[in-house]
């Protein structure tokens, strides 16, 4: 519980970060985590509250008083230990993780939440940085084989339960490395790609086969680079293995579909993120999506429209607008009222610091041009009465725009896999699941992660991976000993 009087006694102290033209000139991490000092003093701000509403808010159930309490009494390599006891990759959530945990922390309700995100993250670093992080190698091997589909978190995660508890485990990925959309969605500035790389090495010692460009279902289906070089029908890929596990990513965006949607210049999200982190890793695009001198248009308002915001920028974006057809959350929630689940709240990130302007309640109707190209968007300011949206008489507007990144959301994982291996969709056309055995329709073949329920947080696909590998080795060995 850290000192008892520590949260009386100490205020939050938020990690530091580099200043706004430093780290504007490259797309490195800048956001440095906590001294050992400052986070002993964060970790004695955790309360003795009697129940942890932090680790029930937490959708992979961290122990989180045990690491902040072992983290004030310096005993970090058993922080350490606890918290890869519920978590395989504490560096990717240190990192990108919004803290839902803080959000549930019984100090947040009248106070700052302990600064649970920024204790891990220090954590993990510290793990690595004294060579405390090695394989786990089984000391059995069963003989069974599992293919994993998707190199995502979830795909990651499953992959090395499934390898730890003895199991040989192939992980496929139709791009040309692993990382799913943590390699070719997440800027590096958010995570850099070398910490996806250790855990890949850690993978490779603890037994398990990396194999990228390989598209599985049956046709090869353009993806967000087009790289994949392999096709592997279904039927061939379950004659080869006891089981497998569709682990994809919700890729399949949210279109807008407006007159002069067509033009050039309008481009989804996902068609300009991963060519940015391609050209980082030493790739060569001839033609790369660059914002570089121009009027930027960014629609939709959450994560992937603020990476769109901190893309641009390092580009040299002219001007950077970011809109949203939802209101203006409120600036401080009602505590008393939503503690402890997430709250809808206004949410300023790092790269809209860097610059960037915000505009809420606006509806794009049309995207005019010339020679091809988009050069205006027209929009309209919108009231929600009663939860329908209706357009403000008189309020219509044009916003300059060389350029426009729909970030409006994912609305299902790739269809013509789901199709390929016949298994039974939900409404949202996502792979119809339970969350007791993560089996499919089809015998042998399991999903989890955005593949099951859609759209989601990094910390909800590792809690998939890692239930779904659960319930994989309890189907092929009739029992199992890895946690949930």
């Amino acid at each position: 519980m850290g000192k008892p009087t520590g949260f009386m006694e100490y205020e939050r102290l938020s990690e530091a970060s580099l200043p706004v033209g430093e780290r504007l000139a490259n797309y490195k991490e800048f956001v440095l985590h906590l001294t050992d000092e400052q986070a002993k003093v964060q970790g004695a701000r955790c309360m003795d509250c009697g129940i942890p509403f932090c680790t029930s808010g937490c959708p992979i159930n961290n122990i989180i008083p045990d690491w902040n309490d072992l983290v004030y009494k310096g005993k970090w390599r058993e922080a350490l230990d606890v918290l890869h006891s519920t978590n395989n990759f504490p560096e990717f959530t240190g990192r990108l993780c919004p803290a839902p945990c803080e959000a549930a922390c019984t100090l947040n309700i009248n106070d700052d939440a302990v600064g649970i995100k920024s204790i891990e993250h220090a954590i993990v670093d510290k793990g690595w940085e004294q060579g405390w992080i090695s394989p786990q190698i089984p000391s059995i091997k069963t003989g069974k084989k599992v293919a994993v589909v998707g190199s995502g978190p979830a795909g990651m995660a499953c992959a090395q339960q499934l390898a730890r508890a003895g199991h040989s485990v192939t992980l496929l990925e139709k791009n040309d490395r692993i990382g799913g959309l943590m390699r070719y969605g997440i800027p590096d500035f958010k995570m850099e790609k070398s910490h996806i790389d250790r855990r890949i090495e850690q993978m490779k010692a603890e037994g398990v086969e990396f194999r990228t460009s390989v598209f599985v279902g049956d046709e090869c289906e353009k993806n967000i680079l087009n790289l994949a070089t392999e096709n592997i029908a279904p039927v061939s890929l379950l004659a080869q293995y006891d089981a497998v596990v569709l682990a994809g990513g919700a890729e399949t965006p949210r279109d807008l579909k407006v007159p002069g949607r067509e033009l050039g210049g309008i481009y989804n999200a996902m068609e300009f993120l991963p060519q940015q982190n391609r050209v980082n890793a030493g790739d060569v695009l001839p033609e790369q999506i660059k914002a570089t001198g121009k009027h930027v248009i960014v629609i939709g308002g959450g994560d992937t429209g603020s990476d769109c915001v901190g893309t641009s920028n390092r580009h040299g974006a002219l001007s950077v607008t970011q809109i949203e057809l939802m209101p203006r959350p409120p600036e401080q929630e009602n505590k008393f009222l939503v503690w402890p689940n997430w709250p809808m709240k206004l949410r300023t990130s790092s790269s809209h610091e860097e610059g960037c302007s915000r505009d809420w309640a606006i509806a794009t109707k049309s995207f005019t041009g010339s020679n091809g190209r988009v050069e205006k968007l027209n929009a309209v300011r919108v009231e929600w009465v009663d939860g329908k949206m209706v357009e403000v008489e008189g309020s219509e507007f044009e916003l300059k725009a060389d350029l426009v990144f729909l970030a409006m959301g994912f609305v299902s994982p790739m269809q013509k896999m789901l199709d390929a291996f016949g298994v039974e969709k939900d409404q949202r056309g996502n792979a119809k699941a339970d969350t007791d055995r993560y089996r499919t329709s089809v015998d042998r073949v399991f999903a989890a992660g955005d593949m099951r329920r859609g759209q989601s947080l990094i910390v909800w696909a590792i809690r998939e991976g890692r239930q779904c590998a659960r319930a994989v080795d309890e189907f092929l060995m009739g029992s199992t000993v890895l946690p949930r």
